[in-house]
C-alpha cells in the first residue's frame, strides 16, 4: 500500500502540478502588479485594524487566525525538515518561491470567497471556492465544486487535518518524554510509548472540547493561541539566525546552488534541481496552502463588505506562515547542517534547536515540542472547520451529518498516532493536490474578475484618499 501511495502522489505532485502551481501565482502577480510585494505594508495593517460595518461571523483578524490556525502546524516545523532532507537546502528556495507567489493566489482566493459567499436564513456566511465556482462560473460547473467539496472533507478527515498534526505532536511528546521507549504497551500488534498515549488522549480530549463550540470557539481560540507561538517561536528562530550569522553568506550560496542542481554530478544537475523543487513547492504548498481553497473557506465568514480588502488580509496568511515561520525553521536546519545528520522529522529541528541555542538537548526538545503541540493543535481544529463546511456543501447543509462528521473527525484524531508517519505525509501530500486542482481551474477562469475587483478597489481607494476624479483615471490608465 505504501509504494501505491507514493506512485499516486509521484503522479499527483509531478512537473503539471507544479507548472500549474507557479502558473498561476505567476499570472495573478503580474495581473495584480506585484500586489503582494507593493501592497504588502497596506495589507500588514488591515490585518490589525478590523473592517465596519461589514457582515459575517467573526472578525477579520479572527478569519486570519483561524486560517493560520490551519495553516501553521507540523508543515512549519516537521514539513520543511521533511522538504530540506529529501530535496537538499535548495528545497527551501523553492519553498519560499512558491510562498512569494503564492501570496497572490492567497490573495485571489479570499477576494472571491468574499465577493461570491451567501447568507443563509440565519444570517451564516457560506462561502469558498464551491460558492465561487457556482455562483462565479455557473450552475454548470457545479461538478468542480462537488468535486472540491468531497477532496476537501477527505483532506481534513484523514490527511493534513487530523491524522498529520496529531501523529507530530504525539511524536514529539515521545521524543521528549520517553526517546528510548522504556515505557511501552503492545497495541495493535506493535509497541508504543506511554508518552504517545498519553498525549494523544489529552489532544483528542481538548479537541473536542473546542470543536463543540462552532466556529467562533475556533475563532477565539486560534486568536489568542497562534499569534502568542508565531512570537515565540520566530523568536528562538530568529536567535538561532543572529548568533551563527557568519555562516549566514554561506549558507545562502549552499541554497542558491542546491536549488538549481548545481553541486551535483555532471549530467544530475536537472536531475537534482527537479527533486528540490518538486519537495520544497510540495512542502510549500502542504504549510501555507495557497491554492488549495482551504483559506477562502475562513475568509468567506470574515465580517467584511470589501472583497479586496480581505484578499489582501488573507495574503498575510501565507506571507507570516512561509516567509517568516518556514524560512526561520529552514534557515536553522541549514545553519546547523542538522538536514544532513540522517535524522528525519522533528528530530531534525530539534537538532537544529540544541545545536544553535545555548540550551540541552532536553530544554530544545520541550521548546520544539510546545511549539509543535500548538501549531498541530489549532491545525487540527481550523481545518475540522474547513472540512465539515465541504461536507455541509456536499449535504445541502444537512446538520445531521456535519454532527456525525464532527464525531469520526474526533475519532480520527484519536487513531492518528498509531499510524505510520511517511504513510500519512503521503496521504495529506495526495489529497492536496486533488484539491488543488479544481480550485486552481476556477482561479484561471476568474482571474479576470480579480483583476477587474483590484483595479476598482484602488481607483476608490485613491479617490477617498485624494478627493480627486482624476486618481480613478490614473490608476485605470495603469
Amino acid at each position: 500500500m505504501g509504494n501505491y501511495l507514493v506512485k499516486i502522489n509521484s503522479l499527483i505532485w509531478g512537473a503539471p502540478m507544479i507548472v500549474l502551481i507557479l502558473g498561476i501565482g505567476i499570472t495573478l502577480t503580474i495581473g495584480c502588479r506585484m500586489i503582494q510585494i507593493r501592497r504588502l505594508p497596506l495589507a500588514l495593517k488591515y490585518m490589525i485594524k478590523n473592517e465596519e460595518g461589514g457582515q459575517g461571523d467573526v472578525t477579520s483578524f479572527q478569519a486570519l487566525c483561524t486560517a493560520l490556525s490551519a495553516t501553521i502546524g507540523t508543515g512549519n516545523i516537521v514539513g520543511v525538515a521533511t522538504a530540506i532532507v529529501a530535496g537538499g537546502p535548495g528545497a527551501l528556495f523553492w519553498l519560499e518561491l512558491a510562498g512569494l507567489l503564492g501570496m497572490a493566489t492567497k490573495y485571489a482566493e479570499g477576494l472571491l470567497a468574499v465577493k461570491y459567499r451567501t447568507f443563509d436564513d440565519h444570517g451564516k456566511a457560506l462561502g469558498g471556492p464551491f460558492y465561487y465556482i457556482e455562483n462565479g462560473l455557473g450552475h454548470k460547473w457545479k461538478w468542480l465544486a462537488k468535486m472540491f467539496a468531497f477532496f476537501g472533507a477527505a483532506a481534513g478527515l484523514i490527511g493534513i487535518g487530523t491524522i498529520a498534526q496529531i501523529n507530530g505532536i504525539t511524536s514529539a511528546a515521545e521524543t521528549f518524554f520517553d526517546p528510548e521507549k522504556l515505557n511501552t504497551v503492545t497495541l495493535f500488534g506493535n509497541q508504543y510509548s506511554w508518552a504517545v498515549i498519553i498525549s494523544g488522549i489529552v489532544v483528542t480530549i481538548l479537541v473536542a472540547i473546542v470543536l463543540i463550540g462552532g466556529v467562533q470557539r475556533i475563532a477565539r481560540v486560534s486568536e489568542i493561541i497562534v499569534p502568542v507561538m508565531i512570537v515565540i517561536y520566530v523568536s528562538l528562530c530568529l536567535f538561532m539566525v543572529i548568533i551563527n550569522i557568519t555562516k549566514l553568506p554561506a549558507v545562502i550560496v549552499e541554497i542558491v546552488q542546491s536549488a538549481f542542481g548545481l553541486r551535483a554530478v555532471s549530467g544530475g544537475a536537472m536531475g537534482a534541481m527537479l527533486i528540490a523543487m518538486q519537495k520544497g513547492i510540495a512542502r510549500g504548498i502542504f504549510s501555507n496552502e495557497s491554492g488549495l481553497g482551504s483559506a477562502p473557506i475562513a475568509a468567506a465568514a470574515a465580517q467584511s463588505k470589501e472583497p479586496v480588502r480581505q484578499g489582501l488580509v488573507s495574503m498575510t496568511g501565507t506571507f507570516i506562515d512561509t516567509l517568516v515561520v518556514c524560512n526561520m525553521t529552514g534557515m536553522a536546519i541549514i545553519l546547523t547542517g542538522a538536514w544532513k545528520t540522517g535524522l528525519e522529522g522533528s528530530a531534525v529541528t530539534i537538532y537544529a534547536f540544541t545545536e544553535a541555542l545555548p540550551i540541552t538537548q532536553t530544554i530544545a526538545s520541550l521548546l520544539l515540542m510546545v511549539c509543535l503541540a500548538f501549531f498541530a493543535f489549532t491545525t487540527i481544529l481550523g481545518w475540522n472547520y474547513y472540512s465539515e463546511r465541504c461536507l455541509s456543501y456536499l449535504t445541502g447543509g444537512n446538520t445531521k451529518f456535519s454532527s456525525a462528521f464532527r464525531v469520526v473527525y474526533i475519532l480520527a484524531v484519536f487513531i492518528g498516532p498509531y499510524l505510520t508517519v511517511s504513510a500519512v505525509w503521503t496521504i495529506a501530500d495526495i489529497f492536496n493536490g486533488l484539491m488543488a486542482f479544481p480550485n486552481i481551474i476556477a482561479l484561471i477562469l476568474l482571474s479576470p474578475v480579480v483583476f477587474k475587483e483590484t483595479k476598482s478597489y484602488f481607483a476608490r481607494l485613491a479617490l477617498s484618499e485624494t478627493d480627486d476624479i482624476s486618481a480613478v483615471s490614473s490608476v485605470e490608465d495603469e
